[in-house]
């Protein structure tokens, strides 16, 4: 008929378009929708586990369709609360088409190829974390997404011995000494541009030593990996010791969500928190919840500082999550116990 052929026009238009106006006409404006990108890795998995219990809308964005990590947090029918969209980083059509098709509300940019990677191909490192993460922004300015929440890292710092000793201050010289670290300052730059630009605020909140269930590559998942194989009953070499700060998973997902929801006006970059402390301690707490088990250390030290002053996340955001390392140590090896147990390994 006629009005349904002008309705197929009238979509086709916002459709090519790509304007909010469509997922709004459809679902209407109170609607948000989270968009995870990298909601496979250890970090998104994490984050979309909280927006499922706390029954809010996740959009999983990911290269890859392995859902490994998020079946260790949620069940299969907790899954179908969650859109997954599988596309390329790289590609800014696919970008503009998922906030055309998915209203995307709220934004948490995780996406990222980590240190390793980034070494054995810089090419497509950077096209994935730098040109990637312009793509997120272009696509949420073009869609009237004014706020991003991005993953940066304490790589964009270089090693202790070219800073004093002690926490980091904020305004420490970023002298990354990896192309993953390089990467990620470039990322925080254009943050600052587009706010400057076009008035898009920003949190980028900056990890160390992520760990917690479905932490299984990247630099720093050798503690985890530690965990993981005391939960089995075996040992492990940690490769690498000194001190670090460490940051639970779900805490890292959790305060992501919280930046998400809470913008401040400017691009603001924030370290996470924690005392740090050193690898052996973490050794030493895994061996008392798995006392069959030995965990050594080696000499290696990473090139990073040893921490990084949180003063300003404390002071900016309401609310820092912050379980106890040693509370977080055992909720993770239980966990890996609990799944191996199901799986009757």
């Amino acid at each position: 008929c006629l009005f349904m052929q002008y309705a197929t026009e009238f979509y086709k238009t916002l459709r090519i378009s790509k304007e909010p106006l469509l997922t709004m006409f459809i679902q209407g404006d109170d609607v948000m929708n989270y968009l995870v990108t990298g909601g496979l890795g250890c970090i998104g998995a994490w984050t979309l586990y909280h927006l499922v219990k706390e029954s809010k809308k996740g959009i999983c964005f990911d290269v890859g369709d392995n859902r490994q990590r998020l079946d260790k947090l949620l069940s299969a029918e907790e899954q179908t609360h969650i859109t997954f969209v599988q596309g390329d980083l790289t590609d800014q059509t696919q970008v503009n088409d998922l906030f055309a098709d998915h209203g995307i509300t709220h934004v948490i940019h995780l996406a990222a190829l980590q240190v390793p990677f980034c070494k054995a191909n810089p090419a497509l490192g950077a096209q994935v974390n730098v040109t990637g993460t312009v793509h997120i922004f272009e696509a949420a300015r073009q869609h009237g997404v004014n706020h991003i929440v991005c993953a940066s890292s304490v790589a964009v710092y270089g090693p202790p011995a070219l800073y004093p000793s002690g926490l980091l201050a904020p305004d420490a010289p970023r002298v990354p000494h990896t192309l993953y670290g390089a990467y990620k300052v470039c990322n925080e730059q254009t943050a600052e541009v587009y706010y400057r630009d076009q008035g898009m605020t920003s949190i980028i909140l900056r990890p160390y030593t992520v760990y917690g269930v479905g932490r299984d590559q990247g630099l720093t998942s050798e503690p985890t990996k530690a965990m993981h194989a005391a939960a089995q009953g075996e040992n492990y070499h940690i490769p690498f010791g000194g001190k670090m700060q460490f940051h639970y998973a779900s805490d890292v997902a959790r305060q992501f969500i919280a930046a998400a929801e809470n913008p401040l006006d400017g691009a603001y970059v924030f370290s996470l928190g924690t005392t740090p402390v050193a690898v052996e301690h973490v050794a030493a707490l895994i061996m008392q919840n798995c006392p069959t088990v030995t965990i050594t250390v080696g000499e290696q030290r990473l090139p990073f500082p040893e921490g990084c002053d949180a003063a300003p996340l404390y002071a900016q955001m309401e609310t820092v999550y912050e379980t106890p390392l040693e509370t977080a140590v055992t909720e993770t090896i239980q966990h890996f116990q609990r799944l191996a147990a199901a799986s009757g390994s």
